[in-house]
């Protein structure tokens, strides 16, 4: 297990880096705030849309939290064929240590439909009508570590 994880499924690669955040964590109250950085690559030929996001973060106390929800940070970005989308988000755990794991839903788009509907990448798909049409597919993001610099674990 990696604070970096590159994977990839269903023409989907997922790079997440992670980096713990001292100036915002409080330590003598067990708080413990990482950011992680996301670049979500299409390497299929056909424009995919983010429609959810379904996480599991487990800290070193083997305490449970479940996100879920649509979207990353307020998007449902459309990430084009050979193009890639980066966000950052964080997430605040009561111990040094802990992990995340989860899945993206995508829609992946009927050949050319992104450039049919004028969308350009990495803009919503919010009020279009028709509604853009494809297959929907999971990609799967492998555990990832959260962990202050030079922890033992």
């Amino acid at each position: 297990m990696d604070n970096n994880v590159t994977t990839k499924n269903n023409n989907v690669d997922v790079k997440v880096n992670v980096n713990f955040i001292p100036e915002q964590s409080v330590l003598v109250e067990n708080e413990y705030v990482f950011s992680y950085t996301i670049t979500i690559t299409n390497t299929s030929d056909r424009a995919v849309v983010l429609l959810t996001r379904s996480w599991i973060i487990t800290d070193a106390n083997s305490d449970v939290t479940n996100v879920e929800g649509e979207g990353v940070v307020g998007m449902k970005p459309n990430i084009a064929p050979g193009t890639s989308y980066t966000y950052t988000s964080a997430c605040l755990l009561k111990t040094p240590f802990g992990t995340i794991q989860g899945h993206y839903l995508m829609l992946q788009l009927k050949e050319n439909e992104l450039m049919e509907k004028k969308l350009m990448p990495h803009k919503t798909i919010k009020n279009l009508t028709p509604a853009p049409t494809g297959d929907i597919i999971k990609v799967d993001i492998p555990v990832f570590r959260l962990a202050i610099p030079n922890i033992i674990h």
